[in-house]
């Protein structure tokens, strides 16, 4: 047997699972009303959070961003690619974001992806213990991982779990509480203060992964630290620019030591190309309607559709699903992976896009459609979806009955 042999073996049976990915081509921009592989639907499927994507404020920042900077960056960080964009976005965000911290400090990546690989292996080593959500981002796991520490798996937001953890390895190495702020499968939001008493108790590092949280919560779009009023310099917080914001990029804030130390020793910081400047010209843009009145609307107009979304899940057969959490994240989970990929089709049919999430994404048995809102959404697309989603549910109902 072929090495390619092996592949095709390996494809087959991911679709026999019906576990097979399928990319799609959308050939407009990132909006409620998408054309994709040839059809117009309704999408419930980006992270688009505040619709700021395709806002013509972002599109016009990125072509000044782009006149002004050029293209591309030219060389990493360190090597001539830190542009007066990238140091404005950091002063920014670090004022923005840094309200947990004594002398917060911020540092721009291109992904969140390599955001969460530098936290994790420039703070964390051989001898340190990481502490880690059993249901964290992908990075996250990845980011433990590579840093050759000793990973402990604590059960779900399960902060008593979690201190007899800690209390047993009294004594140890260097000890990181890591998790999401708000997960981005279930849509519920971390024991954030719990987690912040125990890292001051263990004198633990905290690594807050607040991706789907930054531009979302708190009262100018803070994030989910922010809105909790939470205050630590053992935090370490990572913010994502591609989500809520609309644009593209990562950054990190934590104290003026830490991020002076990922400077010096996180490789996926070191060792890339820096992003496109007229990104960060845009990302600063962003944080201007974040923290404005037109931020403050988006954010009330997507706490309305939460809510009523929320109320149609509740009137479904699987009412159990989705979180009371006022994220707009909405899981329907369904468990065997067909029956996920079913329900997907046929609200595609009825001219809805909700993509259907399978292992190993989502742990086996939890296949799910994974429902995200948008302020971008109008009233009436919420209330068709859930009228859609109660006829599938009924449809379900009839076919489950002896």
């Amino acid at each position: 047997m072929t090495p390619a042999d092996v592949l095709a073996r390996g494809l087959a049976d991911l679709r026999s699972r019906a576990l097979a990915r399928r990319r799609r081509v959308a050939d407009t921009p990132c909006a409620p009303r998408i054309r994709i592989d040839g059809a117009d639907l309704v999408a419930f499927a980006s992270n688009d959070y505040l619709g700021l994507a395709s806002h013509p404020v972002l599109i016009d920042a990125i072509a000044a961003g782009a006149r002004r900077y050029g293209a591309g960056s030219g060389g990493s960080h360190l090597l001539g690619g830190h542009s007066r964009a990238h140091a404005v976005l950091e002063d920014t965000l670090a004022e923005y974001a840094g309200g947990f911290a004594r002398h917060p400090r911020a540092l721009s990546f291109s992904t969140g992806y390599m955001a969460n690989l530098a936290i994790l292996g420039a703070l964390a080593g051989r001898d340190a213990t990481i502490y880690s959500d059993a249901l964290n981002h992908a990075s996250l796991i990845d980011g433990a991982r590579l840093s050759r520490a000793r990973v402990r798996i604590y059960p779900h937001a399960d902060a008593v779990a979690l201190a007899a953890m800690l209390d047993e390895d009294r004594g140890g190495g260097p000890k990181m509480i890591v998790t999401d702020a708000v997960f981005s499968m279930d849509g519920d939001v971390a024991p954030l203060g719990e987690l912040v008493a125990l890292a001051e108790r263990h004198q633990a590092w905290l690594v807050v992964d607040d991706a789907h949280g930054f531009g979302v919560h708190g009262a100018d779009g803070a994030g989910t630290v922010a809105a909790a009023g939470l205050r630590s310099p053992l935090m370490v917080y990572m913010g994502t620019l591609g989500k809520a914001a609309g644009v593209a990029g990562a950054f990190v804030v934590a104290e003026e030591t830490v991020i002076e130390w990922l400077v010096q020793r996180a490789r996926t910081y070191i060792f890339t190309t820096a992003a496109a400047p007229a990104l960060a010209h845009a990302a600063n843009a962003s944080i201007a309607l974040l923290r404005g009145t037109e931020g403050a609307a988006r954010r009330r107009a997507l706490r309305a559709h939460i809510d009523t979304m929320q109320a149609f899940i509740a009137r479904t057969a699987w009412a159990g699903s989705a979180t009371p959490a006022p994220t707009p994240i909405l899981p329907i989970v369904i468990g065997a992976n067909e029956a996920a990929l079913r329900l997907a089709d046929a609200l595609m049919e009825r001219g809805f896009w909700v993509p259907a999430v399978r292992p190993p994404t989502v742990p086996p048995g939890t296949a799910r459609l994974r429902l995200s809102l948008s302020a971008a959404h109008e009233p009436a697309d919420i209330e068709r979806l859930g009228a859609a989603l109660m006829a599938a549910s009924q449809a379900a109902d009839r076919t489950c009955t002896p």
